[in-house]
């Protein structure tokens, strides 16, 4: 038989199967074979006796498919047509019935015809009863292939012949778990090249295995200690790959030259600050000092810069702004929306002055100009803008995808500040640093979603990252709470009414809807959301009748939305029904409540930010999340944990375990291949910080990899996959 290498085709191993390997998992070569671990093991010495089974017991047992029939029913949930697969088992002495259910027609299609009446396999669930019988629903399950007997005796022989843990492989409609592990194990005894990533030095620091061993280990472990023992090892070297990758970039970008800027005395930034109205926070200053250090080098600053939603990282950009104007250059803000951009330049230009109508009537000395460029721009305002940036006489620039634009150039461009960064790909944030031309600029990434430390050291390794976690004075308390549509429908009413409490005292309200429009297609189940264009006419007419009502939605004309938001924030309007256009970066002091509509169509981060536009004047906020959820669901645990806490980062943490890292990190965009595969960056944080030490040590010595080759190829494919840009768009 021809050799079999690591990185040869994966047909070489799976034959006629390959094309459904690749097409259902990605894979192209046996080395990605070898690393489809399995799901779930089965001990082959713990079979359960079905003659003393208990409700849900978890049971296993090897049994024949006597019978099965599919059969229809009406989902209650969804109203649609869905699928029952019914299977009897037998083992010698006793009959089991499996229930498989099944919404799509070509996955029940698939299962009824792979469990034939005589095939032989092993079934795995939970016990349960139904019609006096004993049952496991949508049972895990590993069919014996190709076994045609008519009795148990030769499924038995087959059961013998497997390791004394079973596998249990990730299956798809196409490619069954017994035949994974048929094609790996052929592949694990034909594979003698297996890349060894870890150097010698850190796998005899941490105790692992060789990756030869952890792979015999976690595809075919005798004993649960060897599959424990492989699984460590194969988590540290995920974790030792990535971040020697992000270790590398950060080397990398150490050694980039940038322009300093070290700002002059009695500049903007000193001017600026002595006319703040309010004292920083302790927490606002030390990250400001970081940043202003980073600047003066001569490398270029590469900074993540998280906080609550109102912790003041405004401010702390706004002075990193100054200080490299104040050095000769320009700083460009990215923001992820017109609303946003409008709000950014609105808030900076006031709380700049005169210092920022440079060349205007009025304008101080020495001061500089805030462009403004967004998409909607009109014809003379986009040319202004663009003179303005490319002149240098606009020291700040703020804008939207259009800074983007090939035709916006800067005189001078030495600090791009993005914020709400997951709005925007590693593309565009190129884009934009390119247009500093042979000089690197500085890069400020800003986020308002807090981020749990591993997920930080995990997607942002290759960024310093710097955390605002106390709230300015006068931010005042935000009592969340759920309103529950299906158990209390009466408590809806009782919410307009604190709506209209609210105006009364002058305070005003937000009524956040998911949709624009009544016309929309429904959800899923059926249901018709809140809009915009609906609610509105609706409370202005009824529960909100008498009082100021407008609507705010991102189809409007810019012009209109800028007007809208105006009114909004000089108290003309007292309640603003809009969609999530004032997720970030509106700031309206005198809002003390909030009511969002279908709330359990949000996600968790999205509703700490909406919750973040009340309380913000110093004034107590509410804010009341409407739900039409049931009862032990997981959507109304998730508003459940929203109402529970203010603290972002404890929401960040429920939002990642709901979501898992496979949406963190982007294996969503990317069919079944996921980004970590046993790594989980909230259960492992132990690993992951070792494991960076060990990567900043090793490319310190060896910064070209050039002494561990199995690890710079390892690190290259990586760097080239799609999982390097998972790190940088997540």
């Amino acid at each position: 038989m021809p050799t079999i290498r690591w990185d040869s085709k994966l047909a070489s191993v799976a034959g006629k199967q390959a094309p459904r390997i690749e097409k259902a998992f990605g894979y192209t070569t046996v080395g990605d074979l070898l690393r489809h671990y399995p799901r779930r093991y089965v001990d082959k010495g713990k079979l359960s006796d079905l003659g003393r089974l208990v409700v849900d017991e978890h049971v296993t047992v090897i049994a024949q498919v006597l019978s099965a029939e599919q059969r229809t029913y009406s989902d209650r949930r969804t109203g649609r047509q869905a699928y029952r697969l019914e299977v009897v088992v037998a083992t010698d002495d006793h009959e089991l019935m499996l229930t498989f259910f099944d919404k799509k027609k070509h996955i029940a299609d698939w299962r009824r015809s792979n469990i034939e009446p005589g095939a032989h396999g092993v079934f795995s669930g939970k016990v349960g009863r139904f019609r006096n019988r004993w049952q496991l629903t949508n049972p895990q399950t590993q069919l014996f292939g190709d076994e045609q007997d008519d009795g148990l005796d030769r499924a038995r022989d087959s059961w013998e012949r497997q390791p004394s843990l079973l596998t249990l492989y990730p299956a798809t409609a196409t490619v069954q778990s017994w035949q994974l592990q048929r094609v790996i194990g052929l592949a694990l005894d034909l594979v003698e090249d297996i890349p060894e990533p870890l150097p010698p030095s850190v796998r005899l620091a941490h105790g692992l295995l060789s990756s030869a061993q952890a792979l015999q280990w976690i595809h075919r472990p005798d004993s649960r200690v060897e599959q424990e023992a492989a699984e460590r090892t194969l988590r540290f070297e995920e974790a030792f790959v990535t971040q020697t990758v992000l270790a590398r970039r950060r080397a990398e970008l150490a050694r980039l030259p940038a322009q300093a800027r070290s700002g002059v005395a009695g500049g903007l930034l000193d001017r600026f600050d002595e006319r703040l109205p309010f004292a920083l926070t302790a927490g606002q200053r030390d990250v400001s000092e970081d940043i202003l250090t980073d600047l003066a080098g001569g490398h270029p600053m590469h900074r993540l810069l998280q906080g609550e939603v109102g912790s003041g990282k405004t401010v702390v950009a706004l002075r990193a702004m100054l200080r490299v104007v104040d050095s000769g250059g320009q700083a460009a803000l990215l923001a992820p929306t017109e609303v946003l951009a409008q709000q950014h330049h609105r808030s900076i230009t006031t709380m700049l002055g005169d210092l920022a109508a440079g060349g205007m009537l009025g304008g101080a000395e020495g001061s500089t100009q805030v462009a403004l460029l967004t998409g909607s721009s009109g014809a003379a305002a986009r040319r202004s803008a663009l003179l303005d940036a490319a002149s240098g006489v606009a020291g700040i620039v703020i804008g939207t995808h259009a800074l983007l634009e090939e035709q916006v150039q800067f005189a001078d461009l030495g600090l791009v500040v993005v914020d709400e960064q997951h709005r925007f790909g590693v593309e565009q944030r190129a884009a934009l640093a390119a247009k500093a031309g042979e000089s690197r600029p500085h890069v400020l990434v800003m986020t308002a979603t807090p981020i749990p430390r591993t997920v930080a050291m995990t997607v942002f390794g290759d960024l310093e990252t710097s955390t605002l976690a106390e709230l300015p004075s006068g931010r005042a308390p935000i009592q969340s709470s759920v309103v529950p549509m299906r158990t209390q429908p009466t408590w809806l009413d009782r919410a307009w009414e604190r709506v209209r409490e609210e105006v009364e005292k002058g305070h005003q309200a937000y009524v956040v809807c998911p949709r624009v429009d009544p016309e929309e297609k429904a959800s899923e189940n059926g249901v018709r959301l809140a809009s915009v264009e609906q609610v509105a006419p609706l409370l202005a007419e009824g529960a909100l009748a008498g009082l100021r009502v407008e609507s705010l939605h991102g189809r409007m004309a810019p012009d209109r939305k800028d007007a809208v938001m105006r009114a909004f924030a000089e108290g003309e309007i007292d309640v603003l029904v809009a969609t999530t256009v004032i997720e970030v970066g509106v700031d309206v002091g005198n809002a003390t409540v909030m009511v969002v509509l279908d709330a359990d169509r949000f996600g968790v981060s999205q509703l700490h930010q909406l919750r973040g536009r009340v309380g913000r004047g110093g004034h107590p906020g509410l804010c009341l999340l409407v739900t039409q959820a049931e009862q032990g669901t997981s959507a109304l645990a998730r508003l459940d944990a929203v109402a529970a806490t203010t603290d972002g980062f404890e929401l960040s943490r429920v939002d990642l375990e709901q979501r898992r890292e496979g949406d963190v990190l982007g294996a969503a965009q990317s069919g079944s291949r996921s980004g970590l595969r046993l790594l989980s960056v909230l259960e492992h944080e132990d690993e992951i910080v070792a494991a960076r030490e060990a990567a900043l040590e090793v490319v310190g010595a060896d910064p070209t990899l050039s002494q561990h080759p199995e690890l710079a190829e390892a690190v290259r494919r990586l760097d080239e996959s799609e999982q390097a840009d998972y790190l940088e768009k997540a």
